[in-house]
């Protein structure tokens, strides 16, 4: 007995066609219209996440974000035994060395300025680790949509540790050596937040991906914060 395929591969053929079709519809169209709609704030989605020296040289990753006021920002940190960070200036740098060389207590001590979307950190904090300024947790804030998703204002950050004092490798100025585990500290400023009960919703959006020096790919986080 003869078998004739002729009906049936054609069929398969177009079956083939239409499979195709339906993947490249959903993977190259729906997909990423649909990632690019659910992201919860469309108009950070096309920042670069990185920060940079006023020389252009490469510094911390954004990765941290709050939604609220300017005044909810404050509040939040200093609920959550934040201080804010003195501007650099002639007097702060020279406590900020005693304050290393002699463990001296400086809580608000200096952070160096960086740079994104073209200017320098609106807002800093930091919270000692010890007597010093040797060994802090510190955020520098962006604010960088005036109005978001909900109508609030959008503030990028980039948190980090402080774990000593160093050279800097591509200046050889003095600077702190920062912690490689910027997810961890990431964590713990978001967990130190929602301890001091001023957190209402935490979310993860994407950020720049996994970066040398860190442990787990690095995500963005925002915590809105609860209004005073």
């Amino acid at each position: 007995m003869k078998l004739s395929f002729g009906g049936h591969w054609h069929r398969y053929l177009w079956l083939f066609a239409a499979v195709i079709a339906i993947y490249v519809l959903i993977s190259y169209l729906i997909l990423p219209a649909t990632w690019s709609r659910i992201e919860h704030e469309p108009g950070l989605s096309k920042r670069t996440m990185v920060t940079s020296t006023a020389q252009g040289i490469p510094g911390g990753a954004i990765n941290v974000g709050l939604i609220g006021t300017r005044e909810d920002v404050v509040s939040a940190f200093h609920a959550a035994g934040w201080y804010p960070a003195d501007p650099v200036t002639l007097r702060t740098s020279l406590e900020i060395i005693g304050s290393v060389l002699f463990d001296r207590s400086y809580k608000q001590a200096p952070v160096s300025p960086l740079y994104f979307d073209g200017r320098r950190e609106d807002l800093a904090f930091e919270k000692p680790e010890g007597i010093s300024a040797d060994r802090r947790q510190h955020v520098r804030l962006w604010l960088v949509l005036q109005s978001g998703a909900d109508g609030s204002p959008v503030w990028l950050g980039s948190a980090s540790f402080d774990s000593g004092v160093t050279l800097s490798r591509d200046t050889g100025q003095v600077t702190h050596k920062i912690a490689p585990n910027i997810d961890e500290e990431r964590d713990r400023l978001i967990t130190g937040l929602d301890l001091a009960r001023m957190v209402l919703d935490i979310y993860q959006i994407r950020g720049i991906g996994p970066t040398p020096g860190s442990e787990a790919e690095l995500h963005q986080r925002r915590a809105s914060q609860r209004a005073h």
